[in-house]
């Protein structure tokens, strides 16, 4: 923080770190009891530090997020093993070949809506992504080609993963807690797009559902990509007909095919959903 912006008196805390590397190397000073605790590396780590772990990774992204300006979000959700078309044919199975020209929409529609949104300076309706490959990684290249920024959230998996080349560096942030990275995900969301995946995609699919349904979050556009993938998965209707949901909350959301048609379900959304907007 800039000295202009600190609004105590009180000395700096990057002072005394840098203080502290010069220090005379003792037995005192070497113990780790002499540790600043903000720069103790194990101390941070205790189980009994997971509520200040969990408060310092809803407030990075957050703080990072309010520094680049970003005031709204498009959210895309979607699998990670859908290839882009040119690699459909490394596909693991017949069906995510198929599924592979979502990767094509998906980089069209973040496209699209970035261009929509540069007039007004890039940082309304930003694309938002898990930050890894798939569609997600067709997500943030459609913002890059279209010259605007993109937010990636990525997180640590117990096998090698790293963020796609096309998320804006300066909005890359990484996770340990699934909790918080889905908080960040819904609090500027001012639309979500659910293109096809697997156990992640569903989880935000219907964790996102479930807010606006029972009221912790205001209704925004929600849309599916390829209608003929999510009736084979879930059968809506039974639910409906099972009284599990309301009949109603079928018209969360709506199927979308093409990037085309989703922007102007987007545009139209207060129309199309009155009962929503009430």
């Amino acid at each position: 923080m800039d000295k202009e912006r600190r609004k105590h008196p009180f000395r700096d805390s990057r002072e005394d770190v840098e203080a502290a590397r010069h220090i005379p190397d003792t037995a005192q000073t070497r113990s780790p009891a002499y540790k600043l605790a903000f720069t103790d590396d194990e101390f941070l780590r205790r189980s009994e530090l997971r509520p200040v772990r969990l408060q310092l990774e809803l407030l990075k992204p957050e703080l990072g997020l309010d520094a680049m300006g970003i005031v709204s979000t498009v959210v895309m959700f979607g699998g990670a093993r859908i290839p882009a078309p040119a690699n459909r044919d490394s596909a693991r199975t017949e069906t995510l070949a198929d599924l592979s020209h979502y990767y094509e929409e998906a980089r069209r529609f973040a496209r699209q809506i970035t261009e929509k949104n540069l007039p007004n300076g890039g940082r309304e309706n930003v694309i938002v992504t898990g930050g890894g490959p798939g569609v997600m990684e067709a997500g943030n290249l459609g913002a890059e080609e279209a010259g605007g920024v993109s937010i990636g959230l990525n997180i640590v998996l117990p096998h090698e993963q790293a963020p796609n080349l096309h998320v804006t560096p300066e909005l890359c942030f990484n996770f340990h807690y699934f909790g918080i990275r889905k908080m960040h995900f819904l609090m500027r969301a001012a639309a979500i797009a659910i293109f096809p995946g697997g156990f992640g995609t569903l989880d935000e699919l219907f964790e996102s559902l479930t807010l606006i349904q029972s009221g912790r979050m205001k209704p925004v556009p929600f849309l599916l990509f390829g209608e003929e993938f999510w009736r084979r998965i879930i059968n809506w209707e039974a639910l409906a007909d099972a009284g599990t949901i309301a009949a109603e909350d079928l018209d969360l959301f709506r199927f979308v095919e093409t990037a085309e048609e989703a922007v102007e379900l987007i545009d139209n959304w207060p129309e199309l959903a009155p009962r929503q907007q009430a």
